[in-house]
């Protein structure tokens, strides 16, 4: 559009930098109007394309907004959802700890009320179990306080055994613990009387009877002479068989007459000189002497009943004749009785009867 003057050629080259040429003085109106047209078209072209880019940037932003509201739309609709459900869950789970509150109350209340049910139940098992182990225990005592009391009496301790077998079972079939003492005092009583030597009391009375009805078969030291072999017996002078009658004859007046006196030794005056009639009341001295000796072993009066019995001993040895067999015979019974009065003793179970002591109080 400007053009150069021959002269700008063949210039010397310089260091500076190159100079653009000079417009030109002068243009033309068509080429300005030209250049204009072309430089708005230019200038539309790019507005043009300006506004398109705008316009799509402007169409991708709004469909990201689009996307985006739909999305927070969404979330906002599913969070909504979720706080319904969660709400919805809340008082489902409200209800539910209301109710599970509501029964567990309830569950308590019963098993408060069972616990004192149950209480009331072992109070009253315990009460009825101490009043059947009271009455069992009384049952016990009173059995074997009438069996010793009965043994006491008779002698016999058989009574008293059984009662205490019958009080060994009763216990062991009513397994209770807090009678293993009452039990085990019983078997160490029962134990003890059968290993301990007890007088038959219906023998000894049996003996003492038969003493008693010997006492007036008994010869006395003092009387007559009769044929034996008493002290106070005498024994003829022997026949012979190859003697003549009259031999014979004068033998037999001969011993009748040597018959009519006697010669001994008095070592107790007191019993040879005793009077016909002081010897019945000796006699009947003699068997209430053995009449208080049984009523003794009957009232299991041990020791008045030994020495009722040292009496009769000492009275049969000292007035009665010792030589005779019905005196010997009396003397063998006495020492038999005598014997068995002196390991006799009375009847005692002071374990039992402490242990009942104590299971009756409780302790």
């Amino acid at each position: 559009m400007s053009a150069a003057s021959p002269s700008d050629d063949f210039s010397p080259p310089t260091a500076t930098a190159p100079v653009p040429a000079p417009l030109a003085a002068s243009q033309s109106p068509e080429s300005l109007a030209a250049a204009a047209t072309t430089l708005s078209r230019i200038g539309l072209g790019l507005l043009a394309l300006v506004s398109l880019a705008s316009l799509v940037i402007a169409i991708s932003l709004w469909q990201k907004v689009s996307g985006m509201q739909e999305q927070l739309a969404r979330q906002s609709a599913d969070a909504q959802a979720q706080s319904l459900e969660a709400r919805t869950l809340a008082r489902q789970a409200i209800e539910t700890v209301r109710d599970t509150a509501a029964r567990a109350a309830l569950t308590e209340t019963r098993v408060a009320e069972v616990a004192l049910q149950r209480s009331q139940l072992e109070e009253l098992m315990q009460s009825l179990s101490r009043s059947r182990d009271e009455n069992l225990v009384v049952d016990i005592e009173s059995a074997v306080r009438l069996a010793l009391q009965q043994a006491q009496v008779t002698g016999s301790v058989e009574p008293l055994l059984a009662a205490l077998k019958a009080g060994d079972q009763r216990i062991a079939r009513a397994a209770q613990p807090r009678l293993a003492p009452l039990q085990r005092a019983m078997q160490r009583d029962a134990d003890r009387l059968r290993s301990s030597a007890s007088v038959d009391a219906g023998e000894a009375l049996q003996k003492i009877d038969e003493l008693t009805r010997s006492v007036d078969d008994l010869p006395p030291l003092n009387a007559v002479a009769m044929r034996g072999n008493g002290l106070n017996a005498w024994q003829p002078e022997p026949i012979p068989a190859d003697a003549p009658w009259w031999e014979r004859a004068l033998l037999t007046v001969r011993a009748e007459a040597r018959s009519l006196v006697r010669v001994g030794r008095i070592d107790r005056p007191e019993a040879v000189l005793l009077a016909p009639d002081q010897t019945f009341f000796l006699r009947e001295n003699l068997k209430l002497k053995l009449l208080n000796a049984r009523l003794s072993l009957l009232s299991r009066q041990v020791d008045v009943a030994r020495s009722e019995l040292a009496t009769v001993s000492a009275t049969l040895n000292r007035y009665f004749d010792p030589a005779s067999r019905r005196t010997q015979a009396a003397a063998t019974l006495l020492q038999q009785l005598q014997a068995q009065v002196k390991t006799s003793e009375a009847p005692r179970i002071d374990d039992t009867l402490a242990a009942l002591a104590t299971a009756a109080a409780g302790r």
